[in-house]
């Protein structure tokens, strides 16, 4: 362990240039006018691993973003294992509310500051730093696949799954995406939730009328939505819509001061729901609804409004069916429309949840690493967040150990204003990995 340790330590000061570069290119997949740097980002990344002695190619599939897959072939006897991130990037949100500039890493106290720092242009250099480590003499076959439209989805991984199966194929997969549950405690994901957008809109009038001539026996759109919306919670907040699976997190203490510090909700604002909160988190579902489209108070006028319409998230709880689940939001929606109102459901995005069987060699290799790396046995944690297209990884791969693993940390901020990466748990990943890797070499 030590040389490998000396390793990461002599090639962190490159990687951290490369990543810093990385960051400097906005590679918002989410914004069409960006698609000329996601292209950028792929190529940057394709010369990254180019530059180790890697086989490179970008590819697409159909009008997909670009994806990065870049190969080194395994000793005689040794296993191969599939290093995944994505170079995409969420939107910056109102630049102005950033202490830097977004793209412009900056480094404050511990961390390095910038959007794609941590989700998951990290992730590109964690899987950089391994390699760079280990120099010509990697213990494992390494396949790099660094997709490009994370960020919005994934739409085309799967065709691409399909299109380069043979050429992806692994032992073991490494999906940097993921975080630890704390500074100095490393994590395995075994468990996430899925997704299903629903977008509903309720009509009660044809048209606008006055509210002073009208109001009272003709109900409104606004108030008739905002009536359907809380249905969809009971009164301690949990999730009313008949259909929808649950089950038991890990047993894991997550203290309430914790959350509530890590989420900023407000002091007097009591936590909704029943059970341990572990569980309200991973393993259970839970709806909010993120927008509602009607007119502004500013310019609203004495009318009552013929018609709402809001966006509803579901997370899908493990052990559930994304696809099942909508069907149980849309029929909870159409089932309770106050007062006859006509309620239209009209599906957005899903994707499914999934559970890690954590068990094997591969799981065994990594917990190892971990434990050298951090000094701490790692826990197995579930994400009340989703990565749908692990789903589809456990689909194309299914014989493959599928290890979700990351650099996020409870005050990363992924997606939000200053995303930062915790420099010194970045050289503990870099190292876990490397390691990983090593371990695998060894249980072959």
């Amino acid at each position: 362990m030590t040389d490998l340790s000396a390793a990461i330590d002599r090639v962190l000061p490159s990687v951290r240039a490369d990543l810093e570069d990385l960051i400097r290119i906005p590679s918002v997949s989410y914004e069409p006018a960006r698609a000329a740097d996601v292209q950028r980002s792929a190529d940057a990344t394709a010369a990254l691993f180019e530059a180790e002695g890697f086989t490179v190619k970008i590819v697409r599939a159909g009008e997909g973003a670009p994806a990065v897959i870049a190969k080194k072939s395994a000793p005689p006897g040794k296993p191969t294992v599939l290093l995944y991130a994505h170079h995409d990037v969420q939107p910056t949100g109102p630049v102005e509310q950033w202490t830097s500039d977004p793209f412009v890493p900056t480094e404050r106290g511990d961390r390095l500051y910038g959007r794609g720092a941590a989700d998951d242009k990290a992730g590109i250099a964690a899987h950089l730093a391994a390699v760079r480590a280990f120099g010509n003499d990697l213990p494992v076959g390494v396949t790099v696949f660094v997709e490009g439209e994370e960020e919005i989805g994934s739409p085309t991984l799967l065709q691409l799954l399909d299109e380069y199966s043979d050429e992806l194929a692994a032992d073991a997969i490494v999906i940097a995406d993921s975080g630890n549950w704390d500074i100095g405690q490393p994590a395995l994901t075994v468990s996430l939730r899925g997704l299903v957008e629903a977008y509903v809109e309720v009509r009660t009038l044809d048209h606008a009328v006055h509210s002073g001539l009208f109001g009272g026996p003709v109900p409104d759109a606004l108030t008739t939505l905002c009536r359907l919306l809380a249905t969809l919670h009971d009164e301690k907040g949990d999730v009313a819509v008949d259909g929808l699976h649950a089950s038991r997190a890990a047993d894991v203490d997550y203290p309430e001061d914790r959350l509530r510090a890590e989420s900023s909700v407000l002091d007097s604002v009591r936590l909704t729901g029943s059970g341990s909160l572990v569980d309200r988190l991973w393993t259970r579902p839970s709806i909010a609804v993120l927008g509602i489209d009607a007119p502004s108070v500013a310019e609203a006028s004495n009318t009552l409004v013929p018609v709402a319409r809001a966006k509803i998230s579901l997370r899908v709880a493990p052990g559930d069916d994304a696809i099942k689940a909508s069907a149980a939001l849309r029929e909870h929606l159409e089932q309770n429309a106050p007062w006859g109102a006509q309620v239209t459901v009209t599906e957005g995005q899903t994707g499914q949840p999934c559970s890690v069987n954590a068990r094997g060699a591969g799981y065994e290799a990594a917990r190892s690493a971990f434990q050298t790396a951090w000094g701490v046995a790692p826990i197995d944690m579930g994400m009340g967040g989703s990565i749908p297209f692990i789903a589809e990884f456990q689909q194309t791969f299914p014989q493959a150990s599928i290890l979700v693993t990351g650099v996020e940390d409870p005050d990363t901020r992924a997606h939000g204003i200053d995303e930062g990466l915790h420099l010194a748990e970045f050289t503990k990943v870099c190292l876990a990995e490397a390691l990983l890797l090593q371990n695998l070499a060894k249980s072959s």
